[in-house]
Formats: C-alpha cells, sequence, structure tokens
C-alpha cells in the first residue's frame, strides 16, 4: 500500500475546504444561548454533507476561525459514536496547532490522554463499545470519495456488513491502484533465469499444470488472475499480513470479477468484485460488506504451497513461471519491494489487539475449512521445521501437515491413519509400514487408496490472529 494518494487527496481536500471557509464562514455572537440543532447553518458545506457531517468536515479547514467554530458545533452535539469520526479524520489535519486543538477536544470527551499517536486513537474506538452513528457511513462515503470517486460505491445505501465498518482503513491507493496481473505471460523452467534457487515462489497445480508464481513479482501486484489446468483463479497475495491464497472466482455458475479495493480490514486486503462493488474478505473469500452479504457465496479455496524455486523446480520440471514481462515497470529483484517493512517486526497499519505469544510477524501456517467455520488454527512454521510430519484435528476435521526442507508445508487428510515419517520428497510411511506417494493433489497408497490434498497458506501471526483471535495456536 502506498501513500502517494492519501497525501494527493488531502491536498485536495483541504484546498476545497480551506476556499469555501474564507468565503462562507459566519462567526456567531457569543450571547451565552445554547444552541438546539447542529449549528451547520453557520458553517461551510462544500461537500454537501448532511448538517450534523459539516462541522467535522470543516476541521479539515486551513482557517482556524472555522475549525473553532466546528468544535463548538460538535461539543454542544456530542455523542460517543462521534469519536470514530474524529479519530478517522485525524490524520487528515495538515495543520499542527489545529490537530493538536482536535486532539485536546477528544482527550476531554473521551478522558484518554493519547496524544498525536493515532495508532492508539484507532485501537481505543476500534475496542470501544459506541456504536455507529447515524451519518458514519455517508461519513466515510464523502470523506474517501474525495481520494477516489468510486469508493463513493462501497458505502452508499447503507450497504449490509458482517464486520464493524469503522475498522475498514484506507490503505492509501486508489481502487485498482496496484495492479493485478491478468493471465500474464509465463516461460518454461530454463527459460527462467532470473530466478536464483533460494528466490520464494507461490506453486500451484490443477489438473496436472504445474505454475509458479515467484514473491518478488507478487509483491508489486498483490493479485494474478489467471487460468491454470483449465480453470479461472484468483491469486490474492496480502503483503500486509503474509498470505497467499488461490481461490476458484466461480461460485454456482456465477463468476465473481475481483479487484484491489483500497481498503483493509485489520491490515487484512479487502477485495471487491466489479458487478455489485461489495468488499470480500481475502482470508475467508465471503462478501463482508455490500449487496452480496447474506447470499452464501463463499470462494472456494485451492491448495498453494509456499517454496523455493529449486525445490518447487525440481519437483515439477515442466512447471510454468511467470515471465519478468508483466507489462509494468517494476524492479523485481528479490526482496526489493516491502524491503523495509518486512524487514522489522513493526506493523504499517494498526490492529485492534496484538498477540504478545508470537512476534507480528512470525510465519504460521493457518488452517480453516468451510464445514468447521468457527475453529481455526495456526501452526508456527518454527514448530514444523522441527516436527515434519505432525497430526492434528479442527473440528471432525483430521489431517497430516508435512514439511520438507524448503520450509514448504503440504496438508492431507488422514480420516483414521496415522503417518511416521517420510523422506521429504514422494514417500510417506503410515503406522503399518506402507509407503504412500505424495503428490500437489493427494497422498496415494500402493493399492491405489487416496488421501485429499487441503486447503491451507502461511500467513504472518498477526495478521491471522487479528482475523480470527480465538484461534487455537501451536508453537
Amino acid at each position: 500500500m502506498s501513500h502517494r494518494w492519501l497525501i494527493f487527496g488531502l491536498t485536495i481536500l483541504l484546498v476545497v475546504i480551506s476556499f469555501y471557509a474564507a468565503r462562507s464562514l459566519v462567526v456567531p455572537r457569543h450571547d451565552g444561548t445554547e444552541s438546539s440543532g447542529t449549528g451547520a447553518e453557520d458553517l461551510p458545506n462544500p461537500l454537501r454533507v448532511s448538517d450534523p457531517l459539516v462541522p467535522f468536515f470543516c476541521l479539515l479547514s486551513a482557517d482556524r476561525q472555522s475549525v473553532n467554530l466546528a468544535l463548538d458545533r460538535i461539543e454542544v452535539n456530542w455523542e460517543p459514536s462521534q469519536a470514530a469520526m474524529l479519530v478517522e479524520m485525524l490524520p487528515a489535519v495538515g495543520d499542527r496547532e489545529i490537530r493538536q486543538r482536535v486532539v485536546t477536544f477528544l482527550e476531554a470527551r473521551t478522558d484518554k490522554k493519547f496524544g498525536r499517536d493515532t495508532n492508539k486513537w484507532f485501537q481505543f474506538v476500534w475496542n470501544a463499545n459506541f456504536g455507529q452513528h447515524p451519518n458514519y457511513l455517508e461519513f466515510k462515503a464523502e470523506f474517501y470519495s474525495v481520494f477516489d470517486s468510486s469508493f463513493r460505491e462501497y458505502f452508499a445505501e447503507e450497504p449490509p456488513s458482517t464486520i464493524r465498518l469503522n475498522e475498514i482503513f484506507w490503505g492509501g491507493v486508489r481502487r485498482d491502484g496496484i495492479p493485478p496481473l491478468k493471465e500474464p505471460q509465463t516461460v518454461s523452467a530454463s527459460q527462467a533465469t532470473y530466478l536464483e534457487d533460494s528466490n520464494v515462489v507461490f506453486g500451484i497445480e490443477i489438473n496436472g499444470d504445474a505454475r509458479a508464481y515467484p514473491q518478488r513479482i507478487l509483491a508489486w501486484h498483490e493479485m494474478v488472475k489467471d487460468i491454470v489446468g483449465g480453470e479461472s483463479i484468483n491469486g490474492v497475495y496480502c503483503t500486509l499480513c503474509g498470505a497467499m491464497i488461490v481461490y476458484r472466482t466461480t461460485v454456482d455458475s456465477v463468476h465473481y470479477e475481483l479487484g484491489t479495493s483500497g481498503f483493509l480490514y485489520r491490515s487484512n486486503k479487502l477485495m471487491y468484485d466489479q458487478e455489485t462493488k461489495s468488499l470480500w474478505s481475502t482470508l475467508t473469500g465471503r462478501p463482508v460488506v455490500g449487496h452480496l452479504v447474506g447470499k452464501g457465496i463463499e470462494l472456494e479455496m485451492l491448495q498453494v504451497v509456499t517454496t523455493t524455486w529449486q525445490a518447487w523446480r525440481e519437483r515439477h520440471p515442466h512447471t510454468r513461471v511467470l515471465s519478468l514481462d508483466t507489462g509494468f515497470s517494476r524492479d523485481y529483484g528479490e526482496g526489493v519491494a516491502y524491503k523495509d517493512y518486512f524487514n522489522t517486526d513493526r506493523l504499517m497499519f494498526t490492529v485492534p489487539r496484538v498477540d504478545r505469544r508470537l512476534q507480528n510477524k512470525t510465519p504460521v501456517l493457518a488452517l480453516r475449512f468451510p464445514a468447521v467455520s468457527d475453529e481455526q488454527l495456526a501452526v508456527s512454521a518454527e514448530f514444523l521445521e522441527e516436527n515434519p510430519v505432525y497430526h492434528d484435528q479442527v473440528g471432525v476435521q483430521k489431517f497430516v501437515i508435512l514439511t520438507d526442507k524448503s520450509g514448504a508445508h503440504r496438508v492431507y487428510e488422514t480420516g483414521n491413519r496415522r503417518f511416521d515419517s517420510w523422506d521429504g520428497n514422494c514417500d510417506v510411511r503410515d503406522s503399518e509400514g506402507a509407503f504412500w506417494k505424495l503428490s500437489e493433489a493427494e497422498l496415494t497408497s500402493p493399492d491405489g487408496e487416496g488421501l485429499q490434498r487441503l486447503p491451507a497458506h502461511s500467513a504472518f501471526w498477526f495478521g491471522w490472529n487479528a482475523a480470527f483471535p480465538s484461534t487455537r495456536l501451536v508453537k
């Protein structure tokens, strides 16, 4: 996510508000009488928002008289649910003195002393039970439409939602401002001379068609729309939460064309579909805001493995891999994109709570199954490296996780089978001494019995835990 559009949009907004404030400000006489309304008739309304919202947008003015008057009006009509709007606008207040006035006002109304630490303010309103202000959706639609007019479509007409709307956070880019790759060019393994053996790739295989998507390329695009094995897939790489997930994009014969919304939920990327402009969770494949909520729609998650180019190439010598010729000018060097972010444990966007059982960006293998929607499991990568054959269960689903020397994790159903060891390649021995063959699709016994591969993906601990706070952790 980039802050380039944030700076550009805020500049426009400040110019518009300040212009109207300078022309239209009416300063009331302080005669000691109390206002029974919002007082919006005394304030400029360049964005033509509802009266209760006018004072909030005037806080972005560079005119200090207008700001003082706006704070007076907000104080007269104060209710705790307004804190979310004030906090959301706080980073957009460019004038340091005006920002301090807003902070002081917030501290007086909430009895919290967070100063200019916007992360703490956001955590406070996200964890408070203030309820949603009646005009909050209009506020969100109008505020973010200044940066991209299409953002209004997400929040107009009071859409149904399964997540808290005040936790939807702008990532600093326009809709599809991070350009997805659409049926990108690929090359053979022998032609991919730009890749080093240790480079990280995301590997999938469908109907015998193996495909490798280098992290160094996807980090710049965060989404790839492709045809693999004759099927339409959407690979979503959330760089912030460290999750690469692959979905089938057709549900009940309906194809959903997905894109990057520009917004986040608990530091997890939100997608949108082009037809209804509903927002979708990257981690669940479900619509969470908009007209598709409550329709029973859930994208099918497919198997994907995070591994090294050498390990994937040796297992799949006929694989295709992304070409550097993507149609975009980027530095696709290994580790270039998000270098500073990946090299520290600091977050770019805060979350309501942080679970200190692991460091924020500790890699975990994340497991959830649609049939057991109320249970999730995270297993630390370090634990799996020390336990390359690991059995567990989520709900009624029993499985084994097999981890090879590249750090790749593959999950297979087991039923009542137990596996003792494997050679890190293709042979897995069960408790009765029989050797099963490992493929991307299943484990196959000597007599042809198959145990299906189950979908799972890697993620950063903080991102998975933020989305699923009750997840069970094995470390």
